[in-house]
């Protein structure tokens, strides 16, 4: 009988996991606890509003390659929609400024140049104020390896690195911005277009996927909640989903993809990171004024990014635990007046809701950056796959799917399942 790969958890990691095995023709069960695929990657329909909305408003980059690569092969590339080049809207809530950042392609930075395309109130030779997040050791912070002032840091850096970090860049990990800037700015504007799924999360990525791996033979078990892992003689001797206990007999692997808690619950020994930020998305159901921009980076207030949809803004606060608790009508209320702000519609509230993360992702501070493990385990058929594992990157869609490519990776390396075929 051939060897099968058990995926415990049907996020994007699991995904990513199962189709690139089920590319190399391994035998492919994903486990579920929920009744859905996707974790915090989804859309669902809202009552509130009338629209389907995703739970979290998700800004991709051309960067992305692992995602990019994982929506083609599912037949999702055209999915994502963005601008041909590197453009990016922003506004200061505080002073009515407006501004647009304008990346060249090709790697020479031509862009900060140009006082039309680079941040207003810098120079070109403020930007060389970030190199040193490049030779930062691991235990520094942003903070520690850069000046976290002036208008480069106010209207640019702080945006980008606060919303990839989910965490204050001060105090977050060098390591992990210096990451995110090495594969974005520093590559120039082909790396930097912006990229929204339009339709949903769950259009580009999670339903596609799920029909691609069942067309394929892979089997999803929804409700399917894992309660112990059965270690004997160094390997997963079985999986105990209370009702029912699966065997493995010799060859057949686990890739663990579930959140950082649940793993360290079921695999005690695993290092994870303990300490997480929360996001907030507030969804309203209104149009956007005619030609307004897709995505507004804004400084100088609550809101942080604000996306425009189709009958639908919807913003965006990251690092936001200092709002978590607050009564959420009075906070949607607080939040329209800056909408209605930027974007000169009227002051009434509109349809409304909030969508609250306690712990959207770990917290992206060296200490916690430390803690992350690879994907191999004591246990060689047992592999660990995550947005929090050590992807090299901070808590992303991006990052989620490298984490399933490497467990899957591992999986072959070791000769449990056949190599992904090159190309």
């Amino acid at each position: 009988m051939p060897s099968t790969v058990h995926i415990v958890g049907a996020g994007l990691a699991g995904l990513a996991a199962a189709v690139r095995l089920v590319d190399a023709e391994a035998a492919v069960v994903l486990h579920e606890a929920t009744d859905h695929a996707g974790g915090r990657c989804r859309s669902y329909f809202e009552p509130a509003l009338d629209q389907v909305i995703d739970n979290g408003n998700h800004l991709l980059l051309s960067a992305n390659h692992a995602a990019l690569e994982f929506i083609r092969q599912i037949g999702a590339k055209d999915a994502l929609l963005g601008p041909d080049k590197a453009c990016f809207d922003f506004a200061d809530l505080a002073t009515g400024r407006r501004w647009r950042i304008e990346i060249n392609d090709g790697r020479f930075p031509w862009w900060i140049l140009s006082r039309e395309r680079r941040v207003p109130g810098t120079k070109a030779l403020d930007y060389l104020g970030a190199w040193p997040l490049f030779m930062a050791g691991s235990a520094a912070t942003i903070a520690q390896s850069m000046a976290c002032r002036g208008a480069l840091y106010e209207r640019l850096l702080r945006p980008v690195l606060l919303a990839a970090l989910n965490t204050e860049p001060e105090s977050a990990s060098a390591r992990l911005a210096a990451a995110i800037l090495k594969e974005t700015l520093l590559k120039g504007g082909e790396a930097c277009r912006p990229l929204v799924a339009a339709q949903g999360l769950s259009h580009a990525f999670i339903d596609p996927a799920v029909a691609w791996l069942r067309a394929r033979g892979a089997a999803l078990r929804f409700g399917h909640r894992l309660r112990r892992i059965v270690l004997a003689e160094g390997r997963v001797a079985a999986l105990d989903f209370g009702e029912e206990v699966v065997a493995l007999p010799p060859g057949d692997a686990v890739i663990l993809a579930v959140p950082a808690p649940v793993a360290k619950t079921l695999l005690p020994e695993v290092a994870a990171p303990e300490s997480f930020r929360a996001i907030l998305n507030a969804h309203f159901r209104i149009a956007a004024p005619r030609g307004w921009p897709a995505i507004l980076g804004v400084v100088g207030g609550q809101i942080e990014w604000l996306f425009a949809f189709e009958n639908r803004l919807s913003i965006t606060i990251s690092a936001a635990d200092r709002l978590i608790d607050r009564d959420r009508e009075d906070l949607a209320r607080d939040l329209w007046r800056e909408v209605a702000t930027l974007t000169g519609l009227g002051p009434d509230l509109p349809a409304w809701q909030i969508v609250k993360e306690r712990r959207a992702t770990f917290a992206a501070l060296p200490a916690e950056e430390a803690k992350r493990p690879g994907p191999e385990t004591a246990h060689v058929n047992l592999a660990l796959a995550g947005d929090w594992t050590a992807t090299g990157l901070p808590a992303t869609i991006e990052g989620a799917i490298r984490s399933g490519n490497r467990a899957a990776d591992l999986l072959a390396a070791k000769g449990l399942v056949k190599a992904r075929p090159a190309g």
